[in-house]
């Protein structure tokens, strides 16, 4: 008989903010399969569980070899971190699937960076947002320049994710200048936020104009303000606007 795949999203990767689901699906496999870091997240709380893992840039192997599995009659966490379902293994697994129509596959939600960074700053996205990763890994620069301009254009709050890289190091200064030129101002309140949920996690203060000089990693996530966003103490805070009669 065929088993089943979950795609689940770990969150930030603390075991706190494992969902309920997230736990119920990893006790439920016989497999965890993932890129090797995120396995090594979830490894210790499952040490009987087989494992299957592969490097970075292995994501299709990866989802084949979990849809072969269950084919065999296995159940497979694919497991990521975040939420599977952004920038996550939903899409390539459920592109696959088709081939494999009598495997089951169930998505499993997670807390992703963008929620998780939110809440270390206090309420930065909390009327309409954007989320955009400044990765050209997959996608052309020029069509994260384009959605950079549109959601300054919009006054959009926005959480940048993937802001840089050993190979990427000026892609969060190029999209400052992109979203000034666009006519983002120069004071609005920005932050970001390191290993989120992890050891070391830690927030810094920024204006859009000083972002520019922010030093960030792939670990790092990026709050940009909207016209109304401000700094209250330690918080960031985009009201919604119930204080309005």
């Amino acid at each position: 008989m065929s088993g089943k795949v979950f795609v689940v999203g770990l969150g930030p990767g603390n075991e706190s903010m494992l969902t309920g689901q997230a736990r119920a699906a990893l006790a439920a496999a016989d497999v965890l399969c993932g890129y090797t870091v995120y396995v090594e997240l979830v490894k210790p709380l499952y040490p009987e569980k087989e494992i299957y893992t592969t490097p970075m840039r292995g994501e299709m192997d990866r989802c084949r070899w979990a849809l072969r599995a269950a084919c065999e009659g296995k159940t497979v966490a694919m497991v990521c971190s975040g939420d599977a379902g952004v920038y996550g293994m939903a899409s390539p697994v459920l592109e696959l699937a088709k081939e494999y129509p009598e495997v089951a596959v169930e998505v499993v939600p997670g807390v992703t960076a963008a929620l998780s960074g939110a809440a270390v700053l206090g309420a930065p996205l909390g009327h309409d947002f954007c989320v955009i990763s400044l990765s050209d890994l997959l996608t052309p620069w020029s069509q994260i320049e384009k959605r950079l301009q549109c959601a300054a254009v919009g006054d959009f709050a926005l959480c940048l994710y993937n802001p840089a890289s050993h190979r990427r190091k000026d892609h969060l200064q190029r999209a400052v200048d992109i979203l000034l030129a666009a006519g983002k101002a120069e004071h609005t309140p920005c932050a970001v936020v390191r290993n989120i949920g992890r050891p070391g996690q830690a927030a810094e203060f920024y204006t859009l104009e000083t972002l520019r000089d922010a030093s960030v990693d792939m670990f790092t996530t990026v709050f940009i303000g909207s016209s109304t966003t401000v700094q209250q103490g330690g918080w960031l805070i985009t009201p919604r606007g119930y204080h309005k009669p």
